[in-house]
């Protein structure tokens, strides 16, 4: 008897050492989608680099979709890893931090024939471009970095439904409005002095760091994942977003933009709510203590 229950535990651990060499199929799916992401964002900054913007743009909406995929996939499958949520980050880092910065810097600048050509722009102007497009660049990957740190941390109940800053996605949709709007009304052939005025490099190096300091702040944002519709509102809201819906397929990157630039003036009016919320918890903490 004794020879066979050390054949059986040596069998098991055989099989444990097994299981622990192998991983199923599915633990990779995340992954590929993730890595989807990366290639889609870096195939971004090759398009806008030989001034193919729309097909630049297209491919950073690609990326955004696949970034918003692969966490649910991850869930629907549960094969999240550390390995996968290292690799997430990484990807955002070049979709939404370093290709929006490319696109912004070769759209302003003209792309690489830029230096020394006739009619381009002054070399000191391209300098400045290229320090907003760094800065951009560097607050995400501080964004980034902090929201790594922070998930260590068990965040306060009052944050459960804001961001702590724009999300990259946003921010990257934020700082390319102007570049989508300018793109297809010169396409359209209409407002050639708002196009003028969006391409002009003050613009953009504004947006650039606006943007940027946005992303960098703790300043709070909405989370849609935790937002909650009330049955009453669910009819007006679905109409809404119907209304939305029309100009998307009259006209999708003129439409994509004006939302991005919406998106800004719901920063303050976030704010605003963020602070009735604490002030309400911390109230809630109060009369609690009193009353004990």
């Amino acid at each position: 008897m004794g020879k066979f229950r050390l054949r059986g535990r040596r069998r098991k651990r055989r099989d444990a050492e097994r299981s622990v060499e192998r991983i199923p199929l599915r633990a990779i799916v995340p992954n590929l989608v993730t890595s989807m992401a990366a290639c889609a964002g870096m195939t971004s900054i090759s398009l806008s680099s030989e001034g193919r913007y729309k097909s630049a743009l297209f491919a950073l909406l690609v990326a955004c979709i696949c970034d918003g995929m692969d966490g649910r996939i991850a869930r629907l499958l549960k094969a999240s890893s550390k390995l996968g949520a290292e690799l997430d980050s990484l990807a955002d880092f070049v979709n939404f931090g370093v290709a929006p910065a490319m696109f912004m810097y070769y759209w302003l600048t003209g792309g690489p024939v830029h230096i020394g050509a006739s009619g381009s722009i002054a070399h000191a102007t391209v300098r400045l471009v290229l320090g907003g497009a760094l800065f951009y660049a560097l607050c995400d990957c501080f964004r980034l970095a902090r929201f790594n740190t922070m998930l260590e941390q068990p965040p306060l109940p009052y944050w459960k439904h804001f961001f702590t800053g724009v999300p990259a996605p946003g921010g990257c949709w934020m700082v390319l409005s102007p570049a989508m709007a300018a793109i297809e009304l010169d396409a359209l052939g209409v407002a050639p002095g708002l196009v003028a005025f969006l391409r002009h490099p003050a613009t953009g190096v504004f947006m650039l760091v606006f943007v940027g300091m946005l992303m960098a702040s703790r300043l709070p944002t909405i989370s849609l994942k935790s937002v909650r519709i009330k049955k009453k509102f669910l009819l007006p809201v679905m109409a809404g977003i119907l209304l939305l819906v029309v100009p998307l397929v009259c006209d999708f990157w003129l439409t994509l933009s004006v939302v991005g630039l919406l998106y800004i003036f719901t920063v303050p009016l976030t704010a605003a709510i963020f602070v009735k919320v604490r002030s309400s918890y911390q109230g809630g903490l109060t009369f609690e203590a009193n009353k004990g």
